[in-house]
């Protein structure tokens, strides 16, 4: 009897690809910055200052109202005491007065023996003008050109980068089937290659 099947195995295919493990180097640039600075000239001047202070000049001529406030209630405070002292000393005379003395008349000839006044010469400041000054000043600043400089070194940088395996599949297994015998024929007589079978025999 003929064989009618026929069972083909296909195996499996692989490719593997193998990468080393590797040491990477990349190596930067060096980079220079350049930065100006620009100098210059300056010059500060200051002339000679003069200050003229003639305020106690001019009030000792002609005094302000608080200044002659002032010198008015000192003069009538003073006035006060000499008026007072006056009394106080005619007074005196009168209790010690003798009878038939002429005491009144002592009194008179005293009041009218004191001054009554004296010149003074109110257009004459008392007073000296304060002068004062500044010097003059000169400040000169010069300043040159700089320039700056930025220096970036290169440094390198190292990089490991491990190994690996990659694995690609082909072809994938498979297994075949392939039928490999003749017709069937039902029945068998139908077959044209059919010979019948001898019972005798």
């Amino acid at each position: 009897m003929d064989q009618l099947i026929q069972i083909t195995t296909v195996p499996i295919q692989y490719e593997l690809k193998i990468n080393n493990a590797r040491l990477e180097y990349s190596r930067s640039r060096a980079e220079l910055e350049i930065h100006k600075n620009d100098g210059g000239l300056s010059i500060k001047s200051r002339p000679v200052k003069l200050k003229l202070d003639s305020f106690q000049a001019r009030n000792s001529v002609v005094p302000t109202t608080a200044t002659s406030v002032k010198q008015s209630a000192q003069k009538g405070q003073q006035a006060a005491y000499s008026a007072t002292a006056q009394l106080a000393q005619e007074g005196q005379l009168l209790l010690k007065a003798d009878i038939g003395q002429d005491v009144i008349g002592q009194i008179m000839q005293q009041r009218t023996a004191q001054p009554t006044g004296e010149f003074e010469l109110g257009f004459t400041p008392s007073a000296p003008v304060d002068i004062s000054y500044e010097a003059p000043d000169l400040t000169i600043n010069y300043e040159m050109d700089k320039l700056n400089f930025d220096l970036k070194v290169a440094n390198g940088n190292f990089e490991f980068i491990p190994g690996n395996i990659e694995m690609s599949i082909t072809q994938r297994p498979e297994v075949l089937i392939e039928y490999v015998g003749g017709p069937l024929y039902v029945p068998p007589s139908a077959n044209p290659d059919y010979e019948p079978v001898d019972i005798r025999a």
